[in-house]
């Protein structure tokens, strides 16, 4: 129960912080705006819907480093101190990795919406099973992102660390989040895409359980 106040309380806390200043919540919204808009412009008369589909998965992809990876980076020394003292390290963990994950469905459900509106030929067969693609993808930058942007936070130069970390992870998922929404997008059944959904939820439970293994060491530090 303690836990689980800690959370909700840091959860607030995030969600406070982000009102007032709205700077990541903008600054992704108008990056994800402005890039399928320039899209538009210079491929409108593309065609090919799987070619639509990897670029938008490559927009999320951008914007997700843009949205998530700050989570521990933008933190001075001050608001670690207090987080520290005020609630355990996977309340904080758990808390980060919930409002990204907030956020990062609310972006791709809006960039979602605006890449259909302005892609007329994009619409895929199955929407449904698309927007599940997207919620998985959510979940997975979110969980992956916020795992690296804690582990280099803690070492110097963190935004090259926190490429050099989260390659090796995130393509993999990027593969399996393409390949789901291509099936979508091809009006295959669900059935086919049932080891793309069960890969993509072992590796956020796997990366998950890692981060709260790890973080509390990194934490004291």
């Amino acid at each position: 129960m303690q836990l689980a106040k800690e959370v909700k309380y840091l959860i607030h806390k995030e969600v406070l912080l982000e009102w007032r200043s709205k700077y990541t919540i903008n600054g992704v919204l108008l990056y994800v705006v402005s890039t399928i808009f320039t899209c538009y412009l210079s491929f409108v008369s593309l065609g090919d819907k799987l070619t639509w589909n990897a670029l938008f998965w490559v927009i999320m992809l951008f914007a997700s480093i843009n949205g998530v990876s700050k989570s521990f980076l933008q933190e001075t020394k001050g608001q670690q101190l207090y987080s520290y003292v005020l609630a355990s390290p996977a309340a904080v963990l758990i808390s980060k990795t919930v409002y990204n994950t907030i956020l990062m469905l609310v972006l791709t459900t809006i960039a979602l919406g605006f890449y259909t509106l302005v892609f007329d030929s994009f619409t895929p067969p199955d929407l449904l099973l698309y927007y599940v693609a997207v919620v998985m993808g959510s979940i997975s930058f979110s969980t992956v992102f916020t795992m690296v942007s804690a582990i280099a936070s803690k070492a110097g130069n963190g935004g090259m660390l926190m490429a050099i970390l989260s390659f090796p992870i995130i393509i993999p998922v990027l593969i399996l989040l393409i390949k789901l929404a291509k099936n979508a997008v091809d009006g295959l059944p669900w059935e086919n895409s049932y080891d793309e959904i069960g890969m993509l939820f072992l590796v956020n439970v796997l990366t998950v359980a890692t981060s709260l293994l790890l973080f509390p060491y990194l934490w004291r530090d």
